[in-house]
């Protein structure tokens, strides 16, 4: 495991899809975190993850565990991140906290700087498998 996030067996839970599309980004030279939640998530089909599971292209309300600031965000692949739009990639700190946890968990991330940060998962606003998208 590493410093930046701990995770633990069945912890986070990956549809087939992102598992299978997450693979592929983990042959390009991945953080080591997401080696480490593809070996300990729960994959399930996409059509069977429960709405509560943060999945890729989720809207998910975070709320910071010392600040209590509301902020939402959208998962998504490295290709379609607009940080400053709310679109944020999978590989970056935030997203590989948040990656397959579900609403009440709290996510764990260090900032490039080192700095230890946490937030609650408050709200999926959005979750493309439960609105029925199961190719996204």
């Amino acid at each position: 495991m590493h410093d930046a996030v701990v995770i633990a067996q069945g912890e986070r839970t990956l549809t087939e899809l992102d598992f299978s599309r997450l693979s592929r980004l983990a042959g390009e030279q991945p953080p080591p975190v997401l080696s480490d939640v593809l070996a300990l998530a729960e994959v399930t089909r996409s059509r069977d993850v429960r709405a509560d599971v943060v999945t890729m292209y989720s809207r998910v309300e975070l709320v910071d565990v010392h600040t209590r600031r509301r902020q939402v965000v959208t998962l998504c692949y490295p290709r379609d991140a607009q940080p400053a739009a709310g679109s944020i990639s999978v590989l970056s700190p935030v997203g590989l906290g948040v990656l397959g946890l579900k609403v009440g968990d709290v996510a764990r991330w260090l900032t490039p700087l080192g700095e230890k940060c946490a937030a609650t998962i408050a709200a999926i606003e959005f979750q493309p498998e439960a609105a029925g998208d199961f190719t996204t």
